[in-house]
């Protein structure tokens, strides 16, 4: 009896081998041509084999994306709409057209950033020069790293918006901060508002940067002055004029309230700061009762420095105020403790007309200077503060809230 012919192996294995080969020669070879220079290749001939390289990406392996990427990193117009599926695949394709590639315009950018993964939004962080526009939508994914990148990259511009976010959440990422104040983009009135988070030495930087003299606006509008002596009509002109003049204090108070003078408040504080005598001492130094809660429930102690120094008070006021606070003056061995230390260093090296500015922009920012982004993070943690101090202080930060709410 014969044996049985053995049975013939499939070409199909094969076959597939040959069809991948092919499909993959054929990919290298469009990618040659769409990467030839303009003197070797016009606009119509790299589009369509741009298209045909669209179809073949879709079975294309990853060394075979990320070698096209990196060869289209070096096209200086590289086809708009394939480059706009690579920034879109694994980070591994996308990094060397985000790193290298000058010319992506901002809404390949734009897309990138929202139908792709965090790694593509730090590296999109990175690029020189990237927009306001690119980085406002960067910043409003709220990611951590994302806005550090930002922030250290000095090329990038940041918007106003972004750099109010940007502030906002370093209330929850204090090392930010520091970053934050190396920002030309950073105007006083977000630096105002990024004190009250910061820590010691971050609060210290912003006073000795941002805590200037207001001569210039004195000079500039003292004929103003006269007219309003003789009777302004209320509003935000005058709430101009206060924010620049010289006197800090609150003469109308002086003559209406229950203490002659803003000394006898203090002296009073000195025994037990109670909300009634607070607010008087608000009232007293032309702040208005939701400032001077803030500046009382700060624990650094800093703010009562520049209240007391604003306000022409000495030295021994802002102990006075420290003692009616119930914080300790000093530790275990006697030595002055380390918080009213640096409210005192504060107090001596700060000038009154400095000292002014920074309490007249924190006077400002808390009833009219805020956006809803702002107020949110200011409002953090203080309702509870407030409402320790003195319950009318929280009723009055919920309106002002509800107003920007508006």
């Amino acid at each position: 009896m014969s044996e049985p012919s053995p049975i013939p192996l499939s070409d199909e294995p094969r076959a597939d081998a040959s069809a991948s080969r092919r499909r993959a020669t054929l990919f290298k070879r469009l990618a040659d041509v769409v990467c030839l220079p303009a003197s070797r290749i016009n606009a119509f001939e790299r589009a369509m084999t741009s298209d045909l390289l669209l179809e073949l990406l879709r079975e294309a392996s990853l060394v075979e994306r990320e070698r096209l990427a990196r060869r289209l990193s070096s096209v200086a117009e590289p086809p708009a709409p394939l480059v706009r599926v690579l920034l879109r695949d694994t980070v591994s394709v996308a990094r060397p057209l985000l790193e290298e590639t000058a010319h992506l315009n901002d809404a390949d950018l734009i897309a990138c950033l929202y139908q792709a993964g965090a790694e593509h939004r730090r590296l999109i962080a990175q690029r020189r020069g990237v927009s306001e526009v690119v980085t406002d939508a960067l910043i409003d994914m709220d990611e951590e790293a994302v806005a550090e990148a930002l922030l250290r990259n000095d090329l990038a511009r940041l918007s106003h918006h972004g750099v109010e976010h940007l502030v906002a959440a370093s209330r929850d990422a204090p090392h930010l901060a520091a970053l934050l104040l190396r920002r030309a983009e950073l105007r006083p009135s977000h630096a105002y508002v990024l004190f009250w988070w910061a820590d010691a030495e971050t609060r210290l930087s912003i006073l000795q940067r941002f805590a200037i003299p207001r001569d210039v606006l004195e000079e500039a509008v003292a004929d103003v002055f006269e007219i309003a002596g003789a009777g302004m009509e209320e509003g935000v002109a005058r709430k101009a004029l206060a924010f620049i003049g010289r006197n800090q204090r609150h003469s109308d108070a002086t003559r209406a309230g229950p203490f002659q003078t803003l000394e006898a408040a203090v002296a009073a504080a000195g025994g037990g700061l109670t909300p009634e005598i607070g607010e008087e001492i608000s009232y007293l130094s032309g702040l208005k009762p939701i400032t001077g809660a803030k500046i009382f429930t700060d624990p650094g102690g800093e703010p009562l420095a520049i209240l007391c120094k604003a306000a022409g008070l000495p030295r021994a006021a802002l102990r006075a105020l420290w003692r009616g606070l119930g914080r300790r003056e000093a530790d275990r061995s006697g030595a002055t403790d380390h918080a009213l230390e640096r409210a005192l260093m504060v107090y001596d090296a700060i000038a009154i007309d400095r000292a002014q500015t920074v309490l007249r922009y924190w006077d400002w920012s808390l009833t009219s200077g805020l956006s809803p982004a702002l107020l949110k993070a200011m409002r953090q943690d203080d309702e509870s503060a407030i409402d320790e101090y003195s319950p009318p202080q929280l009723t009055a930060m919920l309106a002002l809230s509800r107003d920007f709410g508006r």
